[in-house]
């Protein structure tokens, strides 16, 4: 598949609102050009209309298409993949993700200036101001911009992005935006007080939406809420954590892991009932930070730690979590070999790894910040291990354990749309 024809059809993907994709021989746009697109994005943004003509390589067995896939160097070539024909958009539903995409995921940068988190009273998000722009890290001249469709509720909490959606609620009601068509899912009316918002609400999807296992949880300091996707109505499940905050949750060998405000390391069952039990760990350091990244089969952590109590700076320092021993320990882990690692500040957002960068023009043990400094111009900032990062970063105390998330803030992340996820 030539690089120029990747691009080619990658340009149809994104046409401008109202549009429907034009043939590739009509293709006008430069690849050096900036596309932008309005939201809410028309579903032809993520589909493509399939090439005249016979297909000679429609036949194809998903296990060579997925070593296809497991080449790309960037979303861009992924779009032009999924908009050959409609075999090769079913290949990635049953791509094995063990392999990993070899590409890094689309940048989110809320769109009007900058707010430092708690920088006033918390308050809902209004959706109708609600824009964002996605970009490329390989491609730094194509960006989409989309917003909150129409006739959404107005005012509503952050609660975290999964599987390329953003997770929103207010009160009884909740809302599921896809970071890039736009589009909207309106799960059933909330359990009435369910103490969501503020400080301590955080969402995560289980699945991709379109699974049929899927389920959304919704996590506030005394219970989880729980939608299987396609019913309607919510389960609650009471906690057991002292009214103490979970800060990040992710899904690690089949086991969904979620880390509170005490540095307690959780797991979570959802059936054949649900439970939550505590997982035993020998701690032998602090750190002001922490990130959970799953990279593989190691259960990662970033620590952010001061230098000379911050005059100097921080750093970064990754470990790993060793289950082979009780109780369990976080193991220094030197170096990041052929690794980067891609993390936000805030931690309701999903983490990511990607193995050699080199091939998209990263940079190997390295950790991708969303957005690291108060820099209006700053997009997103890599720090290698270890490495000094300057003062002026965004003060960490913000994010920090011991500070609640301003869940009126949506912040810089890192995202894979939802059509990564399954295009079948």
């Amino acid at each position: 598949m030539a690089g120029s024809r990747r691009r080619r059809r990658a340009r149809e993907l994104l046409p401008q609102q109202g549009t429907e994709p034009s043939p590739p021989e009509d293709a006008a746009l430069s690849s050096r050009e900036v596309t932008t697109v309005e939201s809410p994005c028309p579903a032809s943004a993520s589909t493509s209309s399939p090439l005249s003509g016979p297909h000679v390589c429609a036949d194809l067995l998903d296990s060579l298409l997925h070593e296809i896939i497991a080449l790309f160097n960037s979303f861009q070539d992924f779009l032009a993949f999924i908009g050959t024909c409609h075999s090769w958009r079913t290949a990635v539903s049953t791509f094995p993700f063990v392999y990993t995409f070899s590409f890094p995921p689309l940048h989110f940068k809320p769109d009007g200036p900058y707010v430092h988190p708690h920088s006033g009273d918390i308050k809902p998000i209004l959706l109708s101001n609600c824009r964002w722009q996605l970009s490329d890290p390989t491609k730094k001249n194509l960006s989409l911009v989309c917003s909150v469709p129409e006739n959404s509720p107005n005012a509503m909490h952050y609660l975290g992005c999964s599987y390329g959606y953003l997770i929103f609620s207010y009160e009884e009601h909740c809302l599921l935006v896809d970071v890039y068509t736009g589009s909207k899912v309106k799960p059933p009316k909330l359990p009435p007080n369910n103490n969501l918002g503020y400080f301590c609400g955080i969402g995560i999807l289980t699945a991709p939406l379109i699974s049929a296992n899927s389920r959304l949880l919704l996590f506030s300091r005394a219970s989880m809420f729980e939608w299987q996707v396609g019913t309607n109505s919510w389960s609650e499940h009471p906690l057991d954590l002292g009214r103490e905050r979970i800060y990040q949750i992710v899904f690690f060998k089949g086991d969904i892991f979620a880390i509170d405000a005490l540095m307690r390391l959780h797991t979570i069952h959802l059936t054949p009932r649900f439970s939550m039990r505590e997982v035993p760990i020998q701690w032998e350091f602090l750190s002001i930070n922490l990130w959970l990244v799953v990279c593989g089969d190691m259960l990662l952590m970033i620590a952010q730690r001061l230098n000379s109590g911050g005059l100097d700076g921080s750093s970064f320092k990754v470990f790993r979590l060793d289950f082979t021993v009780e109780p369990a320990k976080w193991v220094k882990v030197e170096k990041l070999e052929n690794i980067a690692l891609f993390v936000s500040l805030d931690r309701k957002d999903p983490t990511f790894y990607c193995m050699s960068p080199e091939r998209w023009g990263g940079k190997s043990n390295c950790i991708y910040f969303a957005r690291l400094s108060e820099d209006p111009e700053e997009t997103w900032s890599a720090a290698e291990l270890g490495q000094l990062v300057p003062k002026n970063a965004v003060h960490p105390m913000f994010y920090g354990m011991s500070f609640p998330p301003d869940c009126g803030v949506l912040s810089s992340l890192w995202v894979f749309p939802s059509l990564i996820y399954g295009s079948g």
